[in-house]
């Protein structure tokens, strides 16, 4: 009987381990993604740097990744600006808890992670 309950409580232990892991893993990812798109967005060329090419550069990132990108949202404000002013690229990208949801009651199934990174223009 004891041991019923505490392998139930362990499992829910790494189950949970497990989902938030993931759920870190993709933050970060998106993070990266952002900083690649901003990077490309901000170096000097002739013509500069659209949000199209920049919001292709984070698309590109996130399916390199294995990511489904068409789920991505990414906008882009200061593209193409002068010397030292701000580029900020956004991405949002919805991520499910793929066990904790159906245990847990109360836990929303989906969380929209979000990542932004801001630079300036070189």
């Amino acid at each position: 009987m004891e041991s019923a309950i505490i392998f139930t409580v362990f499992l829910l232990m790494l189950f949970g381990i497990t989902d938030f892991g993931l759920a870190l893993y993709r933050q970060e990812v998106l993070t990266n993604a952002t900083r690649e798109g901003a990077r490309a967005g901000i170096v000097s060329a002739s013509p500069p740097v659209g949000t199209g090419q920049i919001q292709a550069v984070v698309t590109n990132y996130l399916t390199a990744a294995g990511w489904n990108a068409g789920l991505a949202n990414v906008t882009v404000a200061g593209a193409g600006g002068v010397f030292g002013s701000n580029l900020t690229v956004t991405a949002t990208y919805p991520t499910s808890f793929i066990v904790l949801s159906a245990l847990v009651p109360g836990l929303p199934a989906t969380k929209t992670l979000t990542a932004q990174t801001v630079m300036k223009h070189e």
